[in-house]
């Protein structure tokens, strides 16, 4: 392969800036179709973005000669069926997160990528963004010590949609579409990267409920973790708290200090170690957040090192969150 030709199945809202874009901007790389069962708005978003083919039927895309990358942007439901379409028809695959419904989904979708030696990769980009390599540089270089622990808050309010029993709820709240609901959605994303940070995991306690009744998918998570390691995490996940009581807060405790940092909001990490002055270090994100990890995708494609998300570690967040919401 001299140049990665990618085509979008499901090219809605993640795809307009998170990743879609950042195809054209890396080298060897290029976005040559995309697909929504949606006709009218597939030709919309070809003609905005300059892709030169658009499909409203997946099959169509995965059997384009000139795709030979399909990344698979739709909700989870679909992510197994299109993913083990695509490397059947001999097409490296990357997905969106979560990985797939449930562990066995994701199963079977390595034992594809494994017997079709396809290439099977998660969009858990944050493994690629410097923000977050610097948070485990700070981590592998000692400068808190040795971790002893790790907790974690993100708490959010509802959305209109999911207070008014009249409106229509999003799809991330959907069980049979999402696989879950806010929390597979958002703690997909930390989980992985703090297995990236810290290991495996050894043992899991939990309590996952719906406390509020605004739809069916849990909205209220508890979790306690030992990892192998022996570092101890307790994480809290609330999606009906009021809006001043919103928070996106993680830290990380060690013999020697400490890192607080956010997922989703300011990319601001502040160390603060033991007799010394806090410090605060800003790592803006760039422009189109996926494209540090399609890069990254590309680069093992055309024969060079391998990316940081694949299909083997993309089941564990899935694991963990099955475990956690006792699926």
């Amino acid at each position: 392969m001299e140049q990665v030709n990618w085509g979008i199945i499901g090219c809605g809202n993640v795809t307009e800036k998170k990743s879609g874009p950042a195809f054209n901007k890396v080298a060897n790389s290029r976005l040559v179709a995309v697909m929504r069962r949606n006709a009218e708005k597939a030709a919309d978003y070809a003609k905005r973005h300059g892709v030169p083919k658009w499909y409203s039927d997946a099959d169509d895309l995965i059997n384009d000669n000139e795709v030979n990358a399909v990344y698979v942007a739709t909700p989870p439901k679909y992510h197994a069926a299109y993913a083990i379409k695509a490397m059947r028809a001999g097409k490296a695959v990357y997905v969106e997160k979560p990985m797939a419904m449930n562990e066995a989904e994701c199963r079977e979708m390595i034992a594809v990528s494994h017997e079709t030696k396809q290439p099977l990769f998660v969009a858990f980009y944050r493994r690629a963004l410097p923000y977050f390599i610097e948070i485990k540089r700070l981590i592998n270089s000692g400068a808190i010590g040795e971790v002893k622990m790790v907790q974690l808050k993100f708490h959010s309010p509802a959305k209109p949609e999911e207070l008014n029993p009249e409106m229509v709820k999003g799809w991330r709240v959907d069980p049979s579409i999402s696989g879950g609901g806010h929390f597979h959605d958002m703690a997909s994303h930390q989980l992985d990267y703090l297995t990236y940070l810290l290991g495996s995991v050894k043992t899991i306690k939990s309590v996952a409920k719906n406390t509020a009744g605004l739809y069916q998918a849990d909205d209220t998570v508890l979790a306690v973790m030992e990892f192998e390691s022996g570092v101890l995490f307790s994480g809290s996940w609330c999606f009906t708290v009021p809006n001043s009581l919103t928070i996106d807060q993680t830290e990380i405790i060690g013999t020697k200090g400490k890192l607080t940092f956010s997922f989703f909001r300011e990319p601001i990490i502040t160390l603060e170690k033991v007799d010394f002055i806090p410090e605060q270090i800003e790592i803006p994100y760039p422009e189109h957040v996926q494209q540090p990890f399609i890069t990254c995708m590309v680069q093992e494609l055309l024969g060079g090192e391998k990316a940081p998300s694949n299909g083997e570690t993309g089941i564990e967040s899935t694991i963990l969150m099955d475990k956690i919401t006792e699926k």
